[in-house]
């Protein structure tokens, strides 16, 4: 496989960025695509039926690219899609889940982990499955918090609003006394400042988009796909809608100013 070839990174929307930001900063040599799912999102309410068309279209879409690999940088689609997108592509493909859970039973002194998320991803359980084969004795408390992803997207990421709606959403996980919490979405991240002012100094907020770039960091490695061609990387962004307020939005996330986005009729991939 051409190892210049670029990378493809996915997402419903705007928080996959997290995502594609690490990887920029672990990987600054790798040629990066990035789509995101603009007119279709959020992932989080919809069917595992619905998750998995959409993660399909985009797949195709991507490999249409010939990319190298896949990163799906959304938790909604890591947990109701990779699995069968990865018996149906040849390419490898990694998701967020799998390398937070790692992260999080890695770091717990206490053996008692919190999830936040979107509500299917919650209701999918896969944070927990992941965790009890790594620990059988680990807790795992998970809460659903719908209304994080558009308090990001808003832009209100210092914001009075989103304080009352953590306190809302995880006043229940400071009684459990968890050490270790899963920023169960690719959004979360955006908002770690204010999660960790409200849940104090003792509890470890675990980014699986930090861990993510790490694990495609380590994959790229061990299957000899590391560009090292020594040329600057270069960045492709497309979404399904709104393009202006991606930009915007990605500017302000990523390391880079984003010069253009292209959108895609992702529905006839």
């Amino acid at each position: 496989m051409n190892t210049q070839a670029p990378i493809g990174v996915f997402d419903s929307g705007f928080g996959g960025l997290t995502v594609m930001k690490e990887i920029m900063r672990q990987l600054p040599g790798e040629n990066l695509i990035y789509f995101g799912d603009t007119a279709r999102v959020p992932y989080g309410t919809k069917s595992k039926g619905t998750v998995l068309k959409y993660s399909r279209q985009i797949v195709h879409f991507l490999m249409t690219k010939e990319v190298k690999a896949i990163v799906v940088a959304c938790n909604t689609a890591s947990a109701l899609a990779l699995e069968e997108i990865k018996q149906e592509i040849e390419i490898p493909i990694i998701g967020v889940v799998e390398p937070g859970a790692k992260m999080a039973a890695e770091t717990t002194e206490t053996k008692t982990i919190g999830i936040i998320g979107t509500d299917s991803t919650i209701k999918s359980g896969i944070y927990t499955s992941y965790l009890r084969q790594l620990d059988p004795e680990i807790t795992v408390v998970s809460r659903a918090c719908p209304l994080f992803v558009p308090l990001v997207e808003e832009g209100l990421l210092e914001d009075r609003i989103t304080d009352d709606v953590i306190e809302r959403y995880l006043h229940e996980l400071k009684d459990y006394g968890i050490d270790s919490l899963i920023l169960g979405c690719t959004h979360y991240p955006l908002i770690r400042n204010a999660i960790r002012r409200y849940m104090g100094p003792d509890v470890h907020l675990v980014n699986p988009a930090y861990e993510t770039a790490k694990s495609l960091k380590a994959m790229l490695k061990e299957q000899d796909l590391i560009n090292r061609s020594g040329n600057p990387a270069g960045y492709q962004y497309y979404v399904s809608d709104g393009v202006d307020s991606f930009i915007s939005f990605a500017s302000d996330v990523l390391p880079c100013h984003v010069e253009k986005a292209e959108i895609v009729d992702i529905e006839s991939y």
